[in-house]
This record gives C-alpha cells, sequence and structure tokens, in this order.
C-alpha cells in the first residue's frame, strides 16, 4: 500500500474490512452454510446435512461439471489465441487502427450479454451455417463473451513490455516469427496465465446467453443452478453453486502456480 502513515493505512483497511465483508464475502459464506442446510432459522440456514451434495455429486450434476468445464477450457483457448493474435497486431498499428480494434473486441463486453446469445441464435440458426442445437455455438457465445478480456490482458502487458528484447534478437538476425515465438511470446507468458484464468471463470459462470442456446444434452452447471433455484430448491442450488465455485478456484490455483514460474523464468 502507498500510504506510509500507521493511522491512515489502518483506517483504510477498516474500510476495506467493512466493505469487503457485508458485499462479498458474507454472500459467499451464507452460500456454503445454505449448501450443508435444509432450511432457514431466520436470516441463517439451519438443519445441518450432507443429503444436498448427494444430489450435487450425482451423475447428472458431474455431466453438467464436465459440460462447464470443457466449455470453459475451449472458449478460453479460442479466447487466448484470437486476442493475442489481436492484441499483436493491434501493437502494430496506428492509434486510429488500435482504437477501432478496442472498439470491436470490447463491443461484445459494452452490450447484456443476451443480446450475444439472441445475436448468435439468429445468425446461426438458417442455412449455410446452421449450429443451433449443436454444442458449438454454446462455445462460439462463451469465446465471443471472453475474447475482450484476453485482448485487454495481452494488449496491457505489450505496452509494458521492453521493445529492446526483440531489437535486439532482430540486430542478431532473428526473423519476425523467430523473435515472436522465442522471445516476444515468453515474455507474455504471466499474462498469458492470467488471461486465461479470467476467462476460464468468466466462462464457467456465464449464464445468459448460455440459456438461450444451449442443447439439451449440453447442459452446463450454472443452468442446472438456475434450474435448481427456479424451482425453489435453493438448498440443492446452493451445494451445485459451492462445486462450481471449487472447481474454478482449483483450475484458476493451477493457473496461477503456473503462471507464477513463467514469470521466475
Amino acid at each position: 500500500m502507498l500510504v506510509h502513515d500507521r493511522l491512515t493505512r489502518r483506517a483504510i483497511q477498516a474500510l476495506f474490512a467493512l466493505l469487503f465483508l457485508p458485499l462479498f464475502a458474507l454472500p459467499l459464506g451464507v452460500i456454503v452454510a445454505a449448501s450443508f442446510s435444509t432450511g432457514w432459522s431466520g436470516a441463517l440456514p439451519s438443519g445441518p446435512t450432507l443429503d444436498n451434495y448427494a444430489v450435487a455429486f450425482g451423475p447428472q450434476t458431474l455431466e453438467a461439471l464436465r459440460v462447464s468445464v470443457v466449455t470453459a477450457l475451449v472458449a478460453s483457448v479460442c479466447a487466448l489465441v484470437i486476442g493475442t493474435w489481436a492484441a499483436l497486431s493491434a501493437a502494430s498499428m496506428g492509434p486510429k487502427g488500435r482504437r477501432i480494434m478496442d472498439a470491436l473486441f470490447m463491443l461484445p463486453v459494452a452490450v447484456p450479454t443476451v443480446v450475444v446469445g439472441l445475436a448468435l441464435l439468429v445468425a446461426f440458426s438458417r442455412p449455410p451455417v446452421l449450429l443451433n442445437g449443436t454444442h458449438t455455438i454454446v462455445f462460439l457465445a462463451h469465446t465471443v463473451l471472453v475474447t475482450a478480456f484476453a485482448y485487454q490482458s495481452v494488449s496491457a502487458a505489450l505496452t509494458r513490455l521492453d521493445p529492446v528484447y526483440g531489437q535486439v534478437a532482430a540486430s542478431l538476425g532473428a526473423r519476425p516469427a523467430r523473435t515472436l515465438f522465442l522471445v516476444r511470446l515468453p515474455l507474455l507468458l504471466p499474462s498469458l496465465g492470467a488471461a486465461t484464468g479470467l476467462c476460464f471463470a468468466l466462462s464457467m459462470g456465464e449464464l445468459s446467453a448460455t440459456m438461450m442456446l444451449y442443447p439439451p444434452d449440453w447442459t452446463p452447471l450454472p443452468v442446472r443452478i438456475f434450474a435448481a433455484t427456479d424451482r425453489g430448491a435453493l438448498f440443492t442450488g446452493s451445494a451445485f453453486a459451492v462445486v462450481l465455485m471449487a472447481t474454478t478456484l482449483l483450475v484458476m490455483f493451477a493457473l496461477s502456480l503456473v503462471r507464477t514460474r513463467a514469470g521466475h523464468r
């Protein structure tokens, strides 16, 4: 923290705790408590049980979790490739070209995700490209929604990247492709890892566009959580949500370890 006065620093920390606990930590804690409960005692869950997790680890829920993980991995990899390519291209353009690229990739984020889902549904429900009712349209929707974050992350890293490394490699006779794959991309690995983790987390929790597009045989876990809570099974839905959160955190923790090792190299 850049504040050197101890009293001011403690006041800022206390203010952060007062804002963080009720807005972020407390709701998540209630979800975890509800996943082990059967009813409410006032404002808090009560009636300890493990029955909700018996349903959460049933075959249908585990299949939905697998669908979510596969979808998030495919979308993250596609978004990372497209976003990195676009960021590298934008870095070689002038200011006007970069503004156009920024606007293009931020457009899906600037509109509600349900609009993106509807747009894909309308665009790909007729030949010659018929994707409605397939897994591919779900992959496409998630990729469109998370690519902007990969693009922004890599673009920010490129602005901080010292160009002297590429210049030295070029002066030693390295071709542009060799400089890219052996110099620039390795230096970007920590940022690429962070972008992958962010894209994965966002894809795992995406619901609005998915609700409009998913086929019956490709139901992600957020859809099952919505369905459970919609029919009043709040405690079972809470258990589903805990499984979703735990899986996302485990994958992001693994990615953070890879990113840390890449940064040390």
